[in-house]
C-alpha cells in the first residue's frame, strides 16, 4: 500500500515540473525561439531530450512487460536502432542543417513544394495524434493501479486530463527550451526509479531462479529464427529486429519531427550527430535495465500468470511490484519518473505539433488564401501558444480511445507509428534519390503507400455480423485463422519501398 509521504512525493513532482518548465523557458520573441529554443541548446541536454521523448511510459512498463511474458529478444532492435541512427547522421541531418529550417518537412517544401510539405507534415501530425494517444493512455494505468490501491477508483479520463493539464501548462509558456530542460530531470528520475528497482527484485530472489528461467527461456536474448518465413511474422528475430529496426529509426529519427525538432535546435551539425548516435546507445541500456526489471519480475512472482496475480494485462505489473513491493517514499519516486517519461513525451509531441502547424499546415493555407504579407514575431508566437492549447484538448480525447486495447501498450503504439513512418521515409528518400520525381509523384507515392499500408495492418475479416477490421500487430492474433501476418517491424520497410517504387514509376513520365 502507498503511504501518505507516497502521495506528498507525487505532487511535489507535478507542482515541480511544472515550476522548472516555466522557469527554464528563457526569453521567447519569435516563434522560432518558442519552437527551436534559438539553436542553441548544448548537445548532451538534447541527447538526454530525445532519450527521454522516445522512452515514454511504453517503456518504463511495457518493456517490463514483454519480458515478464516472453524472452529477453526484444533487446535486439536496438541494434537496428543504432544502425538507423547512424544513416540520419550523415543523410539527413546535412541536408535538415545547411540552411535554417523550422521544420522537417521544410526539406519537402524546398523539393517538391507547399503541397507535398503540408501533406507529410499532415501525415506527421495524425501519427503522432495516435502514437502519443497510446502512450498517454498508458500512463494513466500505474496511476490507476495507485488508487485503486488506496480505495479510490478514479477513471483512466480524470488521470489522463490531469496529466495533460500540467504538461500542456509548462509547455505552452516555456517552449522547446522548458521541454527539453524539463525532459533531462525526468530522464534522470525514471533511469534512478529503474535502478533502484533492480536493486531491490536482485536482493530479493528466490534460490534457484536462474535454472527456472533458463528452463522457461526467459534469459534468450538473440534469436535467429527458423527461417525465412520466421523472418517475415516474428517481430523479435535478428534479421527483422536489425534490419526492421534500421529502418524504423530511420522514420523515426529522420522523418518524425517529434525528434528532429531537437536536432534543429543544436548549435553546429557535429552537435546535432552527437546528440543523435548518442541517445541510441543511451537507449539501448534503457532497454537493457527495462528487460531486466522484467525478468527479475518473473523469478519475483515465480512465474505466476497474470490471472494468479489478479491482473487483467502484462502492463500492470510493474505497477503492482511498485506498489506493494518498494519502501514509503521510493514508490510514489518511482510513480512520478513513470509519470515523468510519459509527460517528456507528451510536452515534446505538444511542441512538435503545434510546430508543424504554425510552419507547415497554416502557412500552407495562407498561401492559398493569397495571404503572403509577413507575419510580425508577436503574432506567430501568440499562434504557436493557442496551438499547444489546442493540441493539449485533442490529446486529452484521443488517449481515451484506447482503453481497451489488450495489446502491449509498447507494441501497440510502435505499430501503430508504422502506419505511416514508411510512407514518410520513402517521400524523403525519393526526393534524395530521384531527381526526375516531381510534386504529384511524391504525394501520390504517399498517398498510396499509407493506403495500402493501412490494408496490411489492418485485416479484413469476414464475420456473422458482417465485415469488421481486427487490429493485428502480431502472428499470434491471427494463427487461429490459418493466416500468416507480417512482423510489425516490417511495416516501415515496406511503406518506404511501396512510396519510392511508386513515386519513381510516376516520375517515368518526366525527362
Amino acid at each position: 500500500m502507498l503511504t501518505t509521504l507516497d502521495y506528498l512525493v507525487l505532487a511535489g513532482y507535478l507542482v515541480g515540473v511544472a515550476v522548472l518548465g516555466i522557469r527554464m523557458s528563457g526569453k521567447q520573441g519569435s516563434a522560432s525561439d518558442y519552437f527551436l529554443g534559438g539553436r542553441d541548446l548544448p548537445w548532451w541536454a538534447v541527447c538526454f531530450s530525445v532519450v527521454a521523448t522516445e522512452t515514454s511510459t511504453l517503456t518504463v512498463i511495457g518493456i517490463p512487460a514483454v519480458a515478464y511474458g516472453g524472452s529477453l529478444v526484444f533487446f535486439q532492435l536496438t541494434f537496428g536502432y543504432i544502425l538507423g541512427r547512424v544513416v540520419v547522421a550523415w543523410l539527413f541531418l546535412p541536408r535538415y542543417l545547411s540552411g535554417s529550417m523550422d521544420t522537417a518537412y521544410e526539406f519537402l517544401g524546398n523539393r517538391y513544394g507547399l503541397g507535398v510539405r503540408s501533406l507529410a507534415s499532415a501525415t506527421f501530425l495524425v501519427t503522432r495524434l495516435l502514437a502519443d494517444g497510446v502512450r498517454l493512455f498508458a500512463t494513466a494505468i500505474p496511476v490507476r493501479v495507485m488508487l485503486l490501491s488506496a480505495g479510490l477508483d478514479v477513471g483512466y479520463p480524470v488521470i489522463i486530463l490531469v496529466i495533460a493539464v500540467v504538461t500542456t501548462l509548462y509547455t505552452l509558456i516555456g517552449g522547446l527550451r522548458a521541454v527539453v530542460w524539463v525532459d533531462v530531470v525526468q530522464m534522470v528520475l525514471y533511469l534512478g526509479g529503474a535502478v533502484g528497482a533492480l536493486l531491490l527484485l536482485a536482493g530479493d530472489l528466490p534460490e534457484g531462479w536462474v535454472g527456472r528461467a533458463t528452463d522457461a527461456g526467459k534469459l534468450v536474448w538473440l534469436d535467429g529464427g527458423s527461417g525465412v518465413l520466421s523472418w517475415l511474422t516474428s517481430p523479435y528475430v535478428l534479421p527483422t529486429a536489425v534490419l526492421g529496426g534500421a529502418v524504423f529509426s530511420m522514420a523515426s529519427h529522420g522523418t518524425d519531427h517529434l525528434i528532429v525538432q531537437r536536432l534543429l535546435a543544436c548549435r553546429t551539425l557535429s552537435d546535432s550527430r552527437k546528440a543523435l548516435i548518442g541517445s541510441g546507445v543511451m537507449v539501448m541500456l534503457q532497454f537493457a535495465a527495462f528487460l531486466a526489471v522484467g525478468m527479475l519480475l518473473w523469478a519475483h512472482y515465480g512465474g505466476a500468470s497474470l490471472a494468479d496475480l489478479g491482473l487483467s494485462r502484462g502492463d500492470e505489473v510493474f505497477p503492482k511490484f511498485i506498489i506493494e513491493g518498494m519502501p514509503p517514499g521510493v514508490s510514489g519516486l518511482l510513480l512520478a519518473g513513470i509519470i515523468a517519461a510519459a509527460m517528456s513525451t507528451l510536452s515534446s509531441s505538444l511542441n512538435a505539433l503545434a510546430s508543424s502547424t504554425v510552419f507547415d499546415i497554416l502557412a500552407y493555407l495562407r498561401g492559398r488564401k493569397g495571404d503572403v504579407a509577413p507575419r510580425s514575431d508577436a503574432a506567430d508566437l501568440k499562434t504557436s501558444r493557442w496551438a499547444t492549447l489546442a493540441w493539449g484538448l485533442i490529446f486529452v480525447v484521443f488517449a481515451n480511445l484506447f482503453r481497451d486495447q489488450q495489446n502491449p501498450v509498447v507494441e501497440l503504439g510502435l505499430a501503430i507509428a508504422s502506419f505511416t513512418y514508411g510512407g514518410l521515409l520513402g517521400v524523403f528518400l525519393l526526393g534524395m534519390i530521384n531527381s526526375r520525381s516531381r510534386s504529384f509523384d511524391a504525394g501520390l507515392a504517399l498517398v498510396m503507400s499509407v493506403v495500402v499500408m493501412t490494408v496490411i495492418i489492418f485485416g479484413v475479416w469476414h464475420s456473422p455480423d458482417g465485415w469488421v477490421f481486427v487490429f493485428r500487430p502480431e502472428a499470434a492474433t491471427v494463427a487461429s485463422r490459418g493466416l500468416v501476418s507480417i512482423a510489425w517491424p516490417w511495416y516501415t520497410a515496406i511503406g518506404a519501398l511501396l512510396t519510392m517504387g511508386i513515386g519513381s514509376l510516376s516520375a517515368l513520365r518526366h525527362r
